[in-house]
C-alpha cells in the first residue's frame, strides 16, 4: 500500500486508477493500523487541500498530478467518513495538533452532509455536478455515515465544541436504519446491506446476530469468503474482510478470524488482494489488486488483535450516540 500512495499523500486504488474520498480514507487507516503513521498523516493533508468550500469532496479524482476531479458528483457516505480517519488516527498517535488542524474540515464535511438529510432521517446519497440532491438513499451509505458522525462527534467532544444538531441529525439516521428499511433503495442483492448496519454499529445486540445469521447461507461460501451481488457466483476480499469486521463488531471474533483466514486465496505475492474471486470459473476477477481490499483486511486484522484505535471506532459502545435509542437497553439518552 505505501508504494502505491503517491508522494503527495494520495492512495488510488491502483497506480493509474481513480481516487475516492472513501477509499482513500480506508486506506490511511489501514497505514495507521500498521504503524504508517506518517504516511497516514500525508494522505489526511491530501484530503485537507482539496476540500471543497461547502465542506465536500468530489467523488473522484484522477491519478495525476493534480488530482484532478473525474466526478464533480458530491456523495454524502463519501464526505462524511473522513470523520472516522481524523478520530483514527488521533487515538493512533495522540497528535492533539493534527487533531486540532483537522477539525474545521470535520466540521465542514459534516455540514455538508446534514445539507442531504431528509425529513425521514436518510440522507440522500449524491449532490449532482449542477447542485442537484439525488432522491435515493442507500442504507449501506447511510450506515456508514451514522458510524462517521459518531466518530465526528466524539472529535467535537474532544474540541470541546458541542454539536446538538448533530446529535439530533444521529438518532433521526439511526431511527431510519432500524425501522423504516423502505425509506431506502432496494440494494438487498448486495451484501453490503445485509452486513453494513451491523458493522456501523447500527443495528447491535440479539438483533445484530439475528441479522447476521438470516442471510449467512445467501452471501457466505465457506472457505472463500462473501459474495459482493447476487446471484453472482463471485466472491471479493473486501466484502469477507468487511464481513469479518462486522461479526467481530456483533462479539463473534472466532467467526470473524475463520472468515479473514479465508482470504489466503487472493493474497499476491507482492502483499496487495486481488479484487475478487469467480469460483464458477476458477479464476481471478478482476486482475487488479485495490488498495481498499488490503485496506478492509489490515482493519480487520488490527480489530481482531487488538488494535486500540482500531476498535475504538468500531466498537459501537465506544462512540457517543447522540440522542439516538439503544436497542438493548430501550431507552433515550435525551
Amino acid at each position: 500500500m505505501a508504494a502505491v500512495q503517491r508522494a503527495d499523500g494520495g492512495i488510488p486504488w491502483y497506480r493509474g486508477h481513480h481516487l475516492d474520498p472513501w477509499d482513500h480514507v480506508e486506506a490511511a487507516m489501514a497505514l495507521d493500523s500498521a504503524g504508517a503513521h506518517e504516511r497516514a498523516a500525508a494522505a489526511y493533508r491530501w484530503l485537507a487541500n482539496r476540500q471543497n468550500p461547502d465542506g465536500s469532496w468530489y467523488a473522484a479524482y484522477a491519478d495525476d498530478g493534480p488530482g484532478r476531479p473525474t466526478d464533480r458528483g458530491r456523495e454524502s457516505n463519501f464526505c462524511a467518513y473522513p470523520a472516522v480517519g481524523v478520530l483514527h488516527h488521533y487515538l493512533a498517535t495522540g497528535d492533539d495538533a493534527f487533531r486540532r488542524g483537522m477539525w474545521p474540515h470535520v466540521r465542514a464535511a459534516v455540514e455538508y452532509v446534514l445539507t442531504l438529510q431528509r425529513p425521514g432521517g436518510e440522507l440522500g446519497w449524491r449532490r449532482d455536478a449542477d447542485g442537484t440532491a439525488s432522491d435515493g438513499a442507500l442504507l449501506t451509505g447511510c450506515s456508514s455515515a451514522y458510524q462517521a458522525l459518531r466518530c465526528a462527534l466524539a472529535l467535537a467532544e474532544a474540541q470541546r465544541d458541542p454539536q446538538p444538531e448533530w446529535e439530533l441529525a444521529v438518532g433521526r439516521l439511526g431511527h431510519a436504519l432500524r425501522d423504516h428499511p423502505e425509506r431506502f433503495l432496494d440494494k438487498s442483492h448486495y451484501s453490503m446491506d445485509w452486513y453494513y448496519p451491523v458493522l456501523a454499529g447500527v443495528v447491535r445486540g440479539p438483533a445484530a446476530t439475528a441479522r447476521l445469521a438470516g442471510r449467512w447461507d445467501d452471501f457466505v461460501v465457506p472457505g472463500l469468503g462473501a459474495h459482493c451481488v447476487l446471484p453472482n457466483r463471485w466472491v471479493t476480499g473486501g466484502e469477507s474482510a468487511e464481513l469479518a469486521l462486522a461479526l467481530w463488531v456483533a462479539g463473534q471474533p472466532r467467526r470473524a478470524a475463520e472468515v479473514l483466514g479465508w482470504l489466503g486465496h487472493l493474497r499476491a505475492p507482492d502483499g496487495l488482494y486481488w479484487t475478487g474471486y469467480v469460483y464458477a470459473d476458477d479464476t481471478v476477477w478482476p486482475r487488479e489488486r485495490t488498495t481498499w481490499t488490503a485496506g478492509s483486511v489490515l482493519l480487520a486484522a488490527a480489530a481482531l488483535t487488538g488494535h486500540r484505535p482500531t476498535r475504538a471506532v468500531f466498537d459501537p459502545t465506544a462512540l457517543p450516540r447522540g440522542l439516538d435509542r439503544d436497542p438493548a437497553r430501550d431507552c433515550c439518552p435525551a
